[in-house]
């Protein structure tokens, strides 16, 4: 099928992924092309909006609870259907669907640049989320169709590095658009990359299904994890400021936890389950998902808390925000190559281990020193994290697929991408009630102070609630500002210290979750294999 023809009939649909080596070269280029550009859009994005969120907040005057929403409804959404989005693809067409799912991440994504107030830019990302979880499993099918088993490996490693390209750059470019424009425009820029995407998948992207699909999608079970762990997470969030007494709080953290059992019941009993419990059998499958949990956990964290560490504590522009997650991004692309040698050298139970403990490292160090650090002692922090990860990545990656039979090995990475979506959804919500809860704290302390003057106390007060401190020093000047505002960022710095504490503990965890997964098989004198 030559790459210059425009969409292909009905008829021509392949029905086999076989069929791969049979595409021509060109086919192939805007495969990959389309991939790696649909792929960026959504990583992009991702990275990009964290650096934002002092400004969102600033700019809507709204709290760190809502603020939360915008990162968590984009999660929430991607988590849920990002399993049904993939078997969608598989059943009805993966080229279909990643134009559908670049189209609304697109729309979605010009609706929260314009949106005019909170409740239509939380509903925006929640969309966005959707359209992210249909292009992201489909872009790699695509790829995984198009090109035979010998060629796959490098088209989806030129896939990956690109993406880590695209992350590195984000965050860096998202500082500079708050910085000389306003928030919005880093949700404006992607549909300039989405309109590329659409035209080549469209004309050059020859279409694919699974012939082996079940019919049918597994909706009940999708709508249960959606509402379960919405419920969760509104429960988690409301905490801080409405106490475990509000009806509402306990309600929804009730019904989540119900949901989710609920979900599970489903899942056992249904012919199409996105989450097939036979999966966890898998004494390794199941350890290793548990280390995704807790290490993507306190990832998540980290990248949330961070932007308000160095731009609310510290003062440093947005632009300078986004660069310090540069040290990260670039040691994970630089060395992933040798990453991938530990697990030949070592296997993947070693790396597991050692990985999540640099991390956890990392983590702890960046807490501990957040409140006096330097912008270069975050450099470090930071450098550190992004080695323990490299430490860890492929070893994990290659882990999840090992741990299941051939057949399925899709379904098992699709698996261990949800599971790291749902770590970061929870981690936003359970972290940011922690935050907010040692910042009343303190903050509560320092108004017992009798010394404190009027203005002093009424900007202390009106700081509780807030990740962002200027709105509270907006009524005082001279001296009264200037003590409000130390004790504004102390007491936010506290509260980070303690959020980044809790982090490291959890990629510890991480750590304590790879000694679960068996150890290899070792040979004996005779060569026969022999447990270790």
């Amino acid at each position: 099928m030559s790459s210059a023809r425009t969409r292909p009939c009905d008829e021509e649909i392949i029905q086999s992924t076989a069929l791969a080596a049979d595409r021509p070269a060109g086919a192939k280029t805007w495969v990959l092309l389309a991939s790696i550009l649909a792929s960026s859009i959504a990583n992009i994005d991702e990275s990009i909006v964290n650096v934002a969120l002092p400004a969102i907040e600033t700019d809507l005057q709204t709290s760190a609870v809502v603020v939360q929403w915008i990162v968590n409804a984009y999660t929430l959404c991607l988590s849920a259907f990002l399993l049904v989005g993939g078997a969608a693809g598989d059943q009805f067409g993966r080229r279909r669907f990643f134009i559908v799912g670049i189209s609304i991440f697109a729309a979605a994504s010009l609706w929260c640049g314009l949106a005019p107030g909170l409740t239509q830019l939380i509903s925006a990302r929640g969309v966005q989320g959707a359209g992210a979880a249909l292009l992201l499993p489909c872009s790699l099918a695509l790829i995984g169709a198009t090109f035979d088993e010998s060629e796959r490996g490098k088209a989806i490693g030129t896939w990956a590095g690109s993406s880590a390209v695209a992350t590195a750059i984000a965050p860096l470019l998202g500082g500079w658009i708050v910085d000389h424009f306003s928030w919005r425009w880093i949700f404006l820029v992607n549909p300039l990359l989405a309109l590329p995407a659409i035209w080549i998948a469209y004309y050059h992207v020859p279409e694919s299904r699974d012939p082996d699909a079940k019919p049918g999608l597994d909706w009940p079970g999708t709508i249960l994890v959606l509402l379960g762990l919405g419920g969760l997470a509104y429960g988690l969030i409301a905490l801080p400021r409405s106490g475990w007494r509000d009806p509402a709080v306990l309600v929804s953290l009730i019904a989540g936890l119900a949901l989710l059992i609920g979900f599970v019941y489903v899942e056992r009993r249904s012919r199409t389950p996105i989450l097939p419990l036979s999966l966890f059998r898998s004494r390794t499958f199941s350890a290793v998902n548990l280390l995704t949990l807790l290490l993507y956990a306190a990832l998540g964290g980290v990248f949330f808390f961070l932007p308000f560490a160095l731009i609310q504590v510290h003062g440093y522009p947005a632009t300078l925000a986004g660069t310090a997650f540069l040290p990260f991004t670039i040691i994970m692309a630089a060395l992933s190559r040798w990453g991938g040698g530990l697990l030949d050298q070592f296997g993947a139970r070693l790396p597991l281990i050692i990985g999540p403990a640099i991390a956890a490292l990392g983590i702890a160090v960046m807490g501990l020193t957040v409140v006096n650090a330097s912008y270069w002692q975050f450099l470090v922090s930071i450098a550190i994290l992004g080695f323990g990860m490299v430490v860890t990545v492929a070893p994990l990656t290659a882990t999840v697929i090992d741990a299941v039979p051939a057949h399925e090995t899709g379904l098992a990475s699709g698996v261990n991408n949800a599971v790291s979506s749902v770590a970061n959804l929870l981690a936003v919500a359970l972290l940011g009630a922690v935050a907010l809860s040692i910042l009343d704290h303190e903050l509560i302390q320092n108004l017992q102070n009798p010394a404190l003057s009027e203005g002093v106390k009424h900007a202390v007060e009106a700081g509780r609630g807030q990740l962002v401190i200027g709105p509270a020093l907006a009524d005082i000047h001279g001296a009264d500002r200037a003590n409000a505002e130390l004790i504004l960022k102390a007491s936010l710095a506290e509260s980070i210290k303690w959020v980044m504490l809790i982090a490291a503990a959890m990629a510890l965890g991480g750590a304590a979750a790879g000694t679960l997964i068996p150890r290899p098989a070792r040979r004996s004198s005779s060569g026969s294999p022999r447990s270790a």
